[in-house]
């Protein structure tokens, strides 16, 4: 009888932090005040404004007497605080902390009507001109190029926050690398799963990527199904996306659980076939979509837009693709299937 296998987790390179199960947010962040008031807190890059810790410690006092005392804000009440990613949000949820209420985040990118129905699923109370003032943000974004810099990534999502964190900035910088978005944050477990089995894998193999910590939700509002369905019985959140741990504890994002296709027990990824035909020079975009097929079960089908270079054959495409990819072969139609001994048929004419 073989012994099951060990499991695989990964966590932080850098040593957990000691956080107390007992203390709220508001006195952990500032317990160490007393003989650091001075030291900074917060800094906004953008304009170098930048709060101490003494600063914090006093605007958050106020605005959670001002919130008491206008907004009638009570313990167990929700606040959202519709601000941008600024210094001042910090201040004001640390002022909901004070006040025991609970705050929910609104995203700028919302509509008006996307806000109003989330504060109203929350329990959040907002005034109709509030939310009103967001109508219009998109029209004053604007797309610009940046010189040659670094720009590290991270990782996370709304039901745990931030998992992954690029080192380049931490106080023992480790450098940025390309396509990758960090080590897994400090206090928290990180494993790959297989889709199928459910067994953790180790580094540069991708699966679905697991994470457990005090960090991850509590649950979806009001919908214990869905909460059964993402966080498991030991506690592991199971967030959807495909990705692996490569040599260096570095995360690499490939693409979404939902949206692999399976082709005769292969995990097809979408967004790698898409990334390998967009850097040939004559295709401009690229869309992979699954196909029915009753030999191959799903398989995947490119749509391509060529660029305005030289004119580009679907021969050449497919030789191209070929070339890339070892498991790859080129079929023509849904009947090419049965005799392509498990290729991929992965192209067609956009027109």
């Amino acid at each position: 009888m073989t012994e099951p296998r060990a499991e695989t987790v990964f966590r932080s390179t850098l040593p957990d932090i000691p956080i107390s199960d007992h203390l709220p947010l508001h006195d952990y962040v500032l317990e160490c005040l007393a003989d650091r008031r001075d030291r900074a807190c917060l800094i906004d890059s953008a304009t170098g404004e930048k709060l101490t810790l003494g600063d914090v410690d006093c605007l958050s006092r106020r605005m959670a007497a001002g919130m008491r005392a206008s907004l009638g804000v009570r313990p167990g009440g929700t606040v959202m605080p519709l601000l941008p990613n600024s210094i001042e949000f910090a201040v004001a949820f640390l002022a909901c902390s004070r006040l025991g209420a609970a705050t929910t985040m609104a995203n700028p990118l919302h509509t008006p009507a996307e806000t109003t129905k989330q504060a109203a699923a929350s329990g959040a109370t907002v005034e109709p001109a509030s939310v009103g003032k967001l109508r219009g943000l998109s029209s004053r974004v604007s797309i610009i190029s940046l010189p040659p810099a670094t720009a590290p990534r991270g990782y996370g999502m709304t039901e745990a926050g931030v998992l992954s964190m690029c080192m380049a900035f931490a106080k023992e910088p480790s450098p940025a690398k390309s396509g990758a978005c960090g080590t897994v944050v400090r206090n928290a477990e990180l494993k790959i799963i297989d889709p199928e089995t459910g067994l953790s894998l180790r580094r540069n193999q991708p699966g679905e990527i697991c994470i457990r910590g005090k960090q991850i939700m509590k649950g979806y509002l009001n919908n214990p199904e869905a909460t059964a369905k993402s966080i498991d019985a030991e506690g592991w959140l199971h967030t959807g996306d495909i990705g692996y741990v490569d040599d260096n504890d570095e995360i690499v994002i490939v693409d979404r659980l939902k949206e692999l296709i399976k082709d005769k027990g292969f995990q097809v990824a979408p967004a790698e076939l898409e990334a390998m035909l967009i850097a040939h020079p004559g295709i401009a975009d690229a869309a992979i979509v699954p196909m029915k097929d009753d030999s191959c079960g799903k398989i995947p089908v490119a749509f391509v837009v060529t660029s305005d270079g030289p004119e580009i054959t679907e021969d050449a495409i497919k030789q191209y693709v070929a070339k890339q990819c070892s498991r790859c072969s080129m079929a023509d139609s849904e009947e090419d299937c049965a005799d392509a001994n498990g290729s991929w048929p992965i192209w067609a004419d956009a027109g």
